[in-house]
């Protein structure tokens, strides 16, 4: 039930993602006199679909701390309670980003030793993919949570971009060790000094981001997220551009129709429903944040990160990584907080 074009959206991403996992069945919860005119007319996903109603929904401007206290006979809580149950494997979701996170983390927990779970998502570049985090559940971020996104990003990218040895870099305003602010400087130091075997490249700029400079770029929830909506944005203005300047003679429409092979590998490209999905990482369960405002073919993308969770090694590859945190956390003076309070 969430996200701007719900029900239908979601629903629609359901039949999209049913052709490419015919084997995969989803468990649709929300208000089923919504939800059943639009699933009458998908009658191809009827036999990989279990409706179960839900009363309540979380609003898109709902505060976290509201959406916890009527929460449970909502469809974001009850999709959630489905993995710690594991009546599922992965819960999906285009609703609010900080309810999700809220629940999330009051049924999931995070894995023991992590500070605060971060949103990953896969970011196209010149040179295939890059993974970034946080991109908007943590808006401050200190020290402490940059080195557990980074050790947690290392290990999603094996995961995920099938890489055996990441790079890793830090975002900041400069490659300079000089540059930046204490929480950014103070991590990369952590990491340089701790030992942990990870290829951290240092800092890397904004626009290394698109150039594929390392294979994880690591920053706090309020600038990732602001760096991944302007490119988002980049990408639709330059599409604009594109298709404004081949309408605009009959010679330069002439030369779309023999160049329209390249411009819709290009569009196929610029398209930010092709990586739409963010995974929560550091939970003991897998959450993945669609944006609210995509379509059918959107979610579907969201879905498609959801199997490939499913079917990775991802949890024991968390394990792996958090064995190393104890390294990381002497190198930065204090040690870990106890998951319990983590989670609060």
């Amino acid at each position: 039930m969430g996200g701007d074009h719900a029900p239908q959206a979601i629903i629609d991403g359901v039949g999209h993602a049913h052709i490419r996992h015919p084997k995969v069945r989803f468990i649709l919860h929300g208000d089923h006199a919504r939800l059943q005119p639009v699933l009458l007319s998908k009658p191809a996903i009827k036999s990989v679909i279990q409706v179960e109603h839900c009363d309540d929904t979380v609003a898109m401007d709902d505060k976290p701390s509201q959406a916890l206290r009527r929460g449970r006979n909502t469809s974001m809580w009850r999709s959630i309670d489905s993995v710690r149950k594991k009546e599922a494997q992965v819960a999906v979701s285009a609703g609010n980003t900080g309810a999700l996170m809220a629940m999330a983390m009051f049924q999931l927990r995070t894995v023991e030793g992590i500070s605060r779970p971060a949103i990953a998502a896969v970011w196209p570049t010149i040179r295939g993919q890059t993974v970034v985090l946080d991109v908007g559940a943590n808006v401050d971020t200190d020290a402490r949570q940059l080195v557990d996104f980074a050790i947690l990003g290392e290990a999603y990218a094996r995961v995920i971009l099938g890489l055996d040895r990441p790079s890793v870099g830090l975002l900041n305003i400069g490659a300079e060790e000089v540059k930046g602010n204490d929480a950014v400087k103070a991590a990369a130091q952590a990491l340089k000094d701790s030992g942990i075997p990870m290829r951290f490249h240092g800092f890397v700029e904004g626009d290394d981001i698109s150039k594929g400079t390392v294979d994880v770029v690591v920053t706090s929830g309020f600038t990732g997220n602001i760096a991944l909506k302007t490119a988002e944005g980049t990408a639709r203005l330059i599409g604009h551009y594109i298709r404004s300047a081949m309408a605009r003679s009959v010679f330069s429409r002439l030369g779309y129709l023999f160049a329209s092979g390249a411009f819709g590998v290009l569009r196929a490209k610029m398209d930010p429903r092709a990586v739409n999905g963010g995974v929560f990482l550091g939970l003991n369960g897998v959450v993945v944040k669609s944006h609210g405002g995509t379509d059918g073919l959107g979610f579907a993308s969201a879905i498609d990160l959801a199997v490939d969770m499913a079917e990775s090694d991802f949890p024991a590859r968390i394990v792996d990584a958090v064995a190393h945190l104890p390294q990381a956390v002497t190198a930065l003076g204090g040690p870990p907080p106890p998951a319990e309070d983590a989670a609060q």
